[in-house]
């Protein structure tokens, strides 16, 4: 009996080994063939860590990742060619006669809490003039990403959900109007941010209650070669927070650097602010008076521990 006992533990631990990866190939040498296709057969619920890794290819489907299902990796292969795109946009009417809008038009969705993604370009194909058509859309808290590109244009990055916490490393992200934008709590380090048009960077809709917004360390900002008026950002809701800190812009940073929506009322109520920015398109004494240059010691506050809390994604 002990050994029969001792067989059927170890087959379901190397059945629960098994399912702890799972390979994603276009040519069939995987487990699946597509993205989606591996979510699903991620049991709801799982407590641990599911680790997709998805072979280079052209993956042209909606991706899901369901908010009972939390601990998911998503690897790519190599991030200029393992490509997870599709072309909605605002305003696509589906064949069950529904109209998609910002929150519904993405082309990857990610519900899930402990998600991490690394190697992979996330894409939306709708086009330039196609309106808002988002690339990647995140809800779900302690989200990070590493080496990854998100690729469109307007709206491509919708940081949905409120208070909860992001991480970009190393990414680069590119878009056109208010490209990176939602209520969330991000940390961008070291990526690189690239403007498609004359327009605004972010478009942060930060809860007042919420300290911390959308906070750029050591970033470079640039631009297409006919661009040369971007903002850093207009607030999407009043009390909207972005931060600067050692970043370097480009010459397409307008030298007021911030846009108030056309509404006055939000200068009062942004937080918006700066810490030594370089570059052509760093211009402290121009900026509008109602956005902040933070002190050595007001810089002090921004520690990953203080926007983020106990969670530690770079480890």
């Amino acid at each position: 009996m002990k050994l029969i006992y001792f067989i059927v533990l170890l087959s379901v631990s190397i059945v629960a080994k098994a399912q702890q990866k799972i390979i994603v190939a276009k040519d069939g040498s995987g487990d699946f063939q597509s993205v989606q296709a591996a979510l699903d057969a991620i049991p709801s619920g799982k407590l641990t860590t599911t680790t997709i890794f998805i072979k280079k290819g052209i993956y042209k489907e909606v991706i899901v990742v369901d908010a009972r299902k939390n601990f998911v990796q998503l690897i790519g292969e190599n991030k200029e060619n393992t490509i997870l795109t599709y072309d909605n946009h605002a305003g696509t009417t589906l064949p069950n006669g529904d109209t998609l809008n910002t929150w519904t038009c993405a082309s990857t969705f990610i519900y899930g809490n402990d998600f991490h993604a690394e190697n992979l370009t996330f894409e939306n194909t709708a086009g330039f003039i196609a309106g808002q058509a988002v690339g990647l859309r995140i809800e779900g808290n302690r989200v990070s990403l590493k080496n990854c590109r998100i690729v469109g244009n307007q709206d491509i990055l919708f940081l949905s959900g409120s208070g909860v916490k992001h991480y970009f490393n190393n990414c680069y992200i590119e878009g056109t109007t208010d490209f990176i934008f939602g209520a969330a709590t991000a940390v961008f380090k070291n990526c690189h941010i690239h403007s498609k048009k004359n327009s605004h960077v972010t478009a942060a809709s930060t809860n007042s209650i919420i300290p911390f917004g959308f906070v750029f360390f050591d970033c470079k900002l640039t631009a297409d070669s006919t661009i040369n008026k971007v903002s850093l950002g207009r607030p999407w809701s009043p009390t909207a927070s972005v931060t600067y800190i050692n970043c370097w812009m480009g010459k397409h940073i307008i030298p007021e650097g911030w846009n108030n929506w056309k509404n006055e009322a939000n200068e009062a109520t942004a937080r918006y602010a700066e810490y030594k920015s370089t570059g052509p398109g760093a211009n402290p004494s121009a900026r509008v008076n109602w956005s902040k240059q933070l002190s050595e010691e007001e810089v002090k506050k921004y520690t990953f521990k203080n926007i983020l809390g106990e969670w530690h994604p770079e480890k």
